[in-house]
């Protein structure tokens, strides 16, 4: 099958259509936005072209018509990239007809595309960018509708990426519970102990810096040391915040403060799918305007989702209750602004205390993503991404 790098506006749109046409007529899909899947490949909206390299092709049959797609990237800044004993690149945007011969042709690409830049190993798929969005494959839970910034894939592709040789890197859950389940007893003891101690309080949408600077804070001490997540600047921060604003309920952004010091946060959004399914593929014009007619819909009702994105502890505070405490607080203005559901994304099996966490607040895994990692020497021993301690 002719396998053709995208060089021009063409290649490009065939690049971007062809998820939602494989994918037609699924009830359950949802597709990305193509404006945020063309942003990853523009090196003017992409900071990771800085120091950084991509190329993308498309898979086409004997008669010209697209069937498969794939992107290869190399970010020199990753930890994965710079892992001296097994310098690791990406691979990810991977679509295809259930078809394992043109899955290989794909994968092949990717790989000695990397292995020419001096890669020994590629992750995938994965996101040329941050970990929060277009990350991983589903391999379970494919009755269900994805939320943002997840792709949905049909239960196929799993075998495409194991019969290439691919291996489970990690693995990533999407967790959920109802607002209205009581929390454990236990959470309301911490709540009330650590009511001197501690302040508990949702962000204010109008003061973005203060947003910004807390959320900075708290990612550089609780994330910052975990394998593949490197601290993040305070203007990239500001920058979060920023794309946040036009679609963040402030009510669904929890910090935990200890004196002036923010040292919690449970970071959430609205279920933001649940609008952009009646929006359409693309955010123009006449996209955004539909988007914020079906935006002030859904927050009107009562029965709302929301979906958890990012959590985590100041080392300093873990082991004391402070997010049990926190969590008490957060629920009652969950409820109390008409969200009934909670899905808490990108959980990864390598961070044994937060599965903890997920399973003391009663929630349960209802979908799995997860992150291949393929060996350029099949020979090498195959090691999981470690845990963290």
């Amino acid at each position: 099958m002719p396998l053709l790098e995208v060089v021009d506006a063409r290649l490009a749109r065939e690049f971007i259509e062809l998820p939602a046409r494989l994918h037609a007529g699924i009830p359950n899909y949802i597709g990305p936005l193509e404006n945020e899947v063309e942003a990853v490949f523009d090196p003017a909206k992409n900071p990771k072209f800085k120091n950084g390299e991509c190329v993308r092709w498309v898979l086409t049959d004997a008669g010209g018509q697209t069937v498969g797609r794939v992107a290869a990237f190399l970010n020199r800044d990753a930890v994965d990239v710079q892992n001296a004993d097994l310098p690791t690149g990406g691979m990810g945007f991977f679509e295809c007809i259930d078809d394992q011969a043109a899955a290989n042709q794909l994968f092949e690409a990717a790989r000695q595309w990397l292995a020419a830049r001096g890669m020994q190993a590629m992750d995938g798929p994965i996101n040329f960018g941050e970990r929060d969005r277009f990350w991983g494959l589903l391999i379970d839970g494919y009755d269900l509708e994805p939320n943002y910034g997840m792709f949905w894939h049909p239960a196929y592709y799993r075998q495409l990426f194991e019969q290439y040789g691919f291996e489970v890197y990690f693995k990533q859950y999407t967790c959920y519970r109802t607002t209205a389940a009581p929390l454990h007893p236990s959470f309301a003891k911490r709540a009330e102990e650590h009511a001197a101690a501690y302040r508990f309080a949702h962000a204010r949408k109008q003061d973005a810096e203060k947003l910004a600077q807390d959320f900075h804070h708290v990612y550089n001490l609780a994330w910052a040391k975990h394998t593949g997540v490197k601290p993040m600047a305070l203007e990239e921060a500001r920058k979060i915040v920023k794309e946040m604003k036009p679609v963040v309920d402030e009510r669904l952004l929890w910090f935990a403060y200890h004196g002036e010091e923010p040292v919690a946060f449970f970071i959430s959004l609205p279920a933001l799918n649940q609008i952009f399914k009646h929006v359409g593929r693309r955010l123009n014009l006449l996209g955004k305007l539909r988007f914020l007619w079906e935006q002030r819909r859904y927050m009107q009702r009562t029965d709302k989702k929301m979906f958890g994105i990012i959590y985590g502890v100041v080392p300093e505070h873990q082991g004391k209750g402070v997010d049990a405490a926190m969590l008490v607080y957060a629920r009652q203005a969950f409820i109390d602004a008409g969200y009934a559901d909670l899905e808490m994304n990108w959980i990864g099996d390598f961070n044994p205390r937060m599965l903890v966490t997920i399973r003391s607040i009663g929630a349960k895994i209802l979908k799995t993503h997860a992150t291949y990692r393929y060996l350029f020497d099949r020979e090498r021993p195959f090691e999981r991404m470690p845990i963290i301690r």
